[in-house]
């Protein structure tokens, strides 16, 4: 009789899972799909930004926002790394109030291809905007030019405008 008691006791541990091995399971498979949702959600292209409206294309032609007195230094920073910085002035002669200007700083190597195009904010909500009649200026570093650009001021144009 104590043979048959304990013939069903080995049957019951043997046929359980330890609960650590549940877990750690359950660890693994939880990464395994964060990992694949992180990884397609990097993958996916950039939402598009926005273009110049109808309006502020106009207002562009029109002269109302004029950017005058750019220049650009270049010197080395902390980390041992130049950093190219270009400044100047934004007016507003229109009338119409301005939220958020943004501009596109476009850099070419020797041979007048881009090497770099990047969308830099000028005049912000958070600056106080640009009310008509006012000129702010601006600052822009870049540390992230390639090495063949041809070291000339970039084309600077206006990328979007959004009025109050």
């Amino acid at each position: 009789m104590a043979a048959n008691k304990t013939a069903p006791l080995q049957q019951q541990r043997q046929a359980s899972i330890p609960p650590v091995a549940i877990v750690i399971g359950l660890v693994l498979v939880v990464g395994a799909v964060g990992f694949w949702y992180l990884n397609r959600a990097a993958q996916r292209p950039p939402a598009p930004l926005p273009p110049l409206t109808g309006d502020a294309r106009q207002y562009v032609r029109d002269g109302h926002l004029p950017i005058s007195e750019v220049a650009m230094e270049a010197h080395e920073s902390y980390l041992k790394q130049q950093v190219v910085e270009i400044t100047g002035k934004i007016g507003n002669t229109g009338n119409r109030v301005i939220d958020t200007a943004e501009i596109y700083c476009v850099f070419y190597d020797s041979y007048n291809q881009v090497v770099l195009r990047q969308r830099v904010p000028i005049v912000t909500r958070k600056m106080g905007g640009l009310a008509p009649g006012e000129t702010k200026t601006f600052r822009l570093p870049f540390d992230n030019i390639p090495e063949g650009w041809s070291q000339a001021l970039p084309q600077i144009v206006i990328a979007r405008i959004e009025f109050a």
